[in-house]
């Protein structure tokens, strides 16, 4: 029989946007460090847990939802490198950006549908995968497909 009772490594504290709250968890990352990535939807940003923290950073996003290069608008899909790149999906963006470490701005590294209907554009992205070549996987919810990407990667990833 399994475990019934997990450890809180993220969030725990009720919903909400302190620090120590998550509201609406998506997806989560956990990296060679143990630190879990969140993404944080309803709050709009992606928070960092590192191992043993009682409160986690925000990495990216968290500037109230909308469509500047320092805002997510409902991220989900994440992914992060050795160098500690966020890669996320920003649905209601219909975009993939990469939020270097530190930054405090993304850069959009995919952009799709916004207000078309060109069936060759991305829509609601949701889950990211990389391939050992480089390349970026994301599941295109609304188009019912998941779409290949060449992007470049960080240096020294």
């Amino acid at each position: 029989m399994g475990e019934k009772n997990g450890t809180v490594v993220a969030g725990g504290n009720g919903k909400g946007d302190r620090h120590d709250q998550l509201d609406s968890p998506q997806f989560i990352f956990v990296d060679q460090d143990h630190s879990v990535y969140v993404s944080d939807w309803s709050n709009h940003r992606v928070m960092k847990w590192m191992k043993g923290a009682k409160e986690g950073i925000i990495v990216a996003g968290g500037n109230s939802k909308g469509d500047a290069l320092t805002q997510l608008h409902y991220p989900n899909g994440l992914f992060v490198d050795r160098l500690n790149t966020v890669y996320v999906a920003d649905s209601k963006n219909h975009r993939i950006m990469r939020w270097p470490h530190g930054a405090t701005s993304g850069s959009i590294i995919v952009d799709g549908n916004h207000n078309s209907d060109e069936e060759n554009e991305p829509d609601y992205l949701k889950g990211l995968a990389f391939d050992r070549h480089g390349n970026l996987y994301a599941v295109d919810f609304w188009r019912h497909r998941v779409q290949k990407f060449s992007i470049q990667l960080s240096p020294h990833n």
